[in-house]
């Protein structure tokens, strides 16, 4: 459906307090959003017809800048921390008249009804209102799209306003610069200033699912991507940026579910979104060819760079950004599930992108050792990806996605082992980093080998391998692998230097066990003798 004014529009906006004063684009199609864009200079078509636009200033998320209304309904149930960031009241109505009063001004605004969650039990309505085209086209493709005969009679119960045209005045508003993005629990509503980075929009839904789900419905709300296999049998992957969530869950062998936020129900799982949002750098078609495939017509891609002359998209140039994007609706993967619904997880893989070499490959998890891994959320950069980074840096994310989730990461956690208990889920860990050395001296695990080895866990091929303990972190790790060099499986026979893997174990367990600690009082002791050992 395509309007390019919308029916009674500033009734059906007013609840967000949207007036407008000009026109209306209510409900364009992805090759109308394209059009709008290519109009107003802001955004190009690559060789395949995909459109790539630059979001200004915010190239990512603004973590520092993200707030939650503090209210008699966050209060007391918002676990306030470095990600969960109160706002009194006060300043709410005074962002909320600025944004507003902004968009007002705008001589044309993008407006899409759309929802998250494929569960129809737990659909939550999403209108979106943007300055910009191109933000509307991400909200396109990455919320589910209502039929035509929904939208007469859509009410939103959320509403997100952008406006990244916007510049706040940080001492008025009380927050910490002149961008923003703030969550109401109370209005229902999101507002963002001053970033035109895309992904606002998608994590500031998640966050909120990740508080009314868990705390309201009582599923588990996961920052996972998921698949599933011919018999039927779903996978759920875990893992922070640049770990292989995506690339990995993205499986012409299995049927795509989703590839970043789900939940899970007493009978199930069920993805948010109704795209992905995948990241490009050093994307080619031979290692990840699913997503390379999708960046065509109606994809949106953000930050890159083409070579010299061309049209042609150089993934592997990071002048703008290393956090360069594409989105894209769920079904450009040709194998995707619709509705994107799947069984009970049968094989839950944790991945980690280890750049201190000291992880297995793959090795199997007991249910303490689970939700130790869980709730540590465990990833290292590698030198160079930061300003200062001159060796590998640990990152621990709780439950692999600490900056959305506004509850106690124990509440997540506890709801994940009491479902793995349930349902005798296979846990495996999986390290997508570094072997035989830290990053600069050992060599990245080849993809290969990592699918063969998730092959092998999901096939069952792995039950009845013999397994030989870890010396430190205690997990089990496959003495042999389908398609893998066994010598590969223990990470300490890679080095040629086994004193110095020995004193790489023992820091990056250190670094955990310093880590779980602000954790430790509300997890069981089960989890807690998870602990690597020294």
């Amino acid at each position: 459906m395509s309007l390019s004014v919308m029916p009674t529009a500033p009734a059906r906006l007013a609840d967000a307090g949207i007036s407008p004063r000009n026109t209306i684009h209510y409900q364009l199609t992805p090759e109308e959003l394209i059009q709008d864009t290519l109009r107003m200079c802001e955004g190009v078509l690559n060789d395949t017809g995909a459109l790539v636009i630059q979001t200004g200033e915010f190239t990512g998320r603004s973590p520092k800048d993200k707030f939650i209304i503090k209210d008699a309904i966050t209060s007391d149930t918002v676990h306030w921390n470095e990600f969960n960031l109160p706002l009194d009241e006060k300043y709410f109505a005074i962002i909320h008249k600025r944004v507003t009063d902004h968009l007002n001004n705008r001589q044309e605004l993008w407006v899409r009804d759309c929802y998250a969650c494929a569960d129809p039990r737990y659909r939550l309505n999403i209108r979106v209102v943007n300055e910009k085209p191109g933000n509307n086209l991400f909200a396109y493709n990455m919320f589910l799209r209502p039929a035509e005969e929904e939208l007469e009679s859509f009410v939103p119960e959320w509403h997100i306003l952008s406006a990244p045209g916007l510049k706040l005045d940080a001492l008025e508003c009380g927050t910490r610069q002149h961008n923003a993005a703030i969550v109401s629990f109370k209005h229902r509503m999101i507002l963002i200033a001053g970033s035109g980075y895309t992904g606002e929009m998608k994590k500031g839904i998640f966050s909120v699912l990740n508080f009314i789900l868990p705390h309201k419905e009582k599923v588990l709300s996961m920052h996972c991507s998921a698949n599933m296999g011919e018999k039927g049998d779903t996978a759920v992957f875990f893992g922070l940026s640049g770990t292989g969530k995506t690339t990995l869950s993205t499986d012409s062998k299995r049927k795509l579910i989703g590839d970043d936020e789900h939940g899970w129900t007493k009978d199930g799982i069920f993805n948010f979104e109704g795209g992905c949002y995948a990241k490009t750098i050093d994307l080619s078609a031979d290692k990840e060819p699913e997503i390379f495939q999708a960046i065509r017509a109606g994809a949106l891609v953000e930050n890159t760079v083409f070579y010299p002359g061309t049209n042609k998209i150089n993934f592997a140039d990071k002048s703008v950004t290393e956090n360069t994007r594409v989105s894209y609706p769920l079904d450009f993967i040709s194998n995707a599930i619709e509705p994107s619904i799947g069984s009970i997880p049968e094989n839950i893989f944790f991945l980690t992108a280890d750049a201190y070499g000291v992880l297995p490959p793959i090795s199997r998890l007991d249910p303490g050792q689970a939700m130790y891994q869980f709730i540590s959320g465990y990833t290292a950069k590698v030198a160079g990806t930061e300003a200062g980074v001159t060796e590998p840096k640990a990152t621990f994310s709780a439950c692999f996605g600490a900056p959305f989730l506004p509850l106690h990461p124990g509440q997540y956690a506890e709801m994940l082992g009491d479902k793995m208990r349930e349902h005798r889920v296979k846990v495996w860990m999986i390290n997508t980093g570094w072997s035989g050395g830290s990053y600069g001296t050992g060599s990245r695990i080849k993809l290969a080998y990592t699918r063969a080895m998730i092959a092998a866990a999901l096939e069952g091929k792995l039950d009845t391998a013999e397994y030989q303990k870890h010396p430190v972190f205690g997990m089990q790790m496959p003495l042999t692998c389908p398609g893998v060099p066994s010598e590969l499986l223990n990470p300490r026979n890679t080095w040629a230097d086994k004193e110095a893997y020995d004193a790489a174990a023992k820091n990056l367990a250190s670094q955990f066990i310093a880590n779980f600690s602000k954790y430790a009082d509300r997890v069981t002791e089960e989890t807690k003798a998870a602990a690597p050992g020294m």
